[in-house]
Order: C-alpha cells, then structure tokens, then sequence
C-alpha cells in the first residue's frame, strides 16, 4: 500500500471525502443528463447515436390515410436529441480527457486503501476501462451497428458502480472507528 487512507491525517481524509462527495454530486448530475438525452435503454442509445440511416426505418410501399380530431399533446412534439458526428468529436475531445483525470483521482484514493493486490488493480481498470467502454460504444453505434448501444450502457454502469466501490470503502475505512488509534 502506498498511503493508509485509514491512518492518515483527518485533513487528508477530509479532503478525500470532499472530492469523492463533488464527484457524487457530478455524477448524480450526469445521469440525469444521459437520461434526458440519452436515455438508459439500447432503443434510446442509438436514437442518439446512430446514423439517421440506421435509426430511421424507410416508409412502406403503401400507406392507409386515416383521419381523426387529435390535440396538441397527441401529436408528441417532443423531438428527441441525436448527436451528429461532429458534437460526438466534440463530446469525446472533451469528457474523455476529464473521464482519465477523474479516473485517476479516484484511482488515487485506491492507492490508499487496504485492499489485495489483484482487487486495487481491477478497481483500478475498472475506472479507467469504463469510460473508453462508454464512448467507444457511442461511437461503434454510430459508425458499425446498432447493437454496440449495450457497449455505451455497460460503459456507463461500469463507471457509476467503479465511483460508488471506491466511495463506499474509501468511506467505511477513513472514518470508522479504529481502536487505539487516533484520528
């Protein structure tokens, strides 16, 4: 172990509580962003992200015309959002960079806890993987096929479930009790 986050100053574990609760805060903010433009469903994720001639399907060779009174709410105006290729360029450029400096942040917590070998490493990967899984999902789906929306999903639970991990035990070990040892 590098660190013992269990051991270490009060005003270490403070700040390590600090800048796990901002990422919380973030990543609670960034659900719900995905689920207002994204959504958490492959049906949803390549409505966003893949190419409009793989999302939308050709109209049959004949139509039936039928007419009837609806209202506004009926007609569902509400348009849902698609990334074009050049805000995906734009979306990659900029969270991935700030994914690896979080990754990394939380990977330093990781340092500091007791944990084996193998489960710091994997926890380690995991952080680090789930972000590359995320955007190169969205961009397999929009470029290859559809069916890499499971890859953009898997990328996002892996990154909220590698923060809560770290949370939780960075959590448990820096602020219970210890006997004999002062904080």
């Amino acid at each position: 172990m590098l660190y013992d986050l269990r051991r270490a100053d009060a005003r270490l574990k403070w700040l390590v509580t600090c800048l796990l609760a901002t990422f919380g805060v973030s990543y609670l903010f960034g659900g719900w962003m995905v689920g207002l433009y994204a959504g958490f469903t492959p049906k949803s994720v390549v409505a966003t992200y893949a190419e409009p001639e793989m999302a939308m399907r050709m109209p049959p060779d004949t139509t039936v015309v039928v007419q009837h009174p609806m209202t506004l709410g009926e007609l569902g105006t509400e348009e849902h959002h698609t990334v074009d290729r050049n805000l995906l360029i734009q979306d990659t450029h900029v969270h991935v960079p700030m994914y690896g400096v979080i990754a990394a942040a939380l990977s330093l917590v990781v340092l500091g806890l007791s944990l084996p070998r193998a489960a710091g490493l994997g926890l380690i990967t995991l952080l680090f993987a789930a972000p590359w899984l995320d955007f190169a999902g969205m961009w397999l789906t929009k470029l290859l096929s559809p069916h890499f929306a499971l890859v953009t999903l898997a990328g996002g639970w892996a990154m909220g479930l590698g923060y809560t991990i770290v949370t939780v035990i960075a959590a448990w070990q820096m602020w219970k009790p210890m006997k004999g040892v002062a904080a």
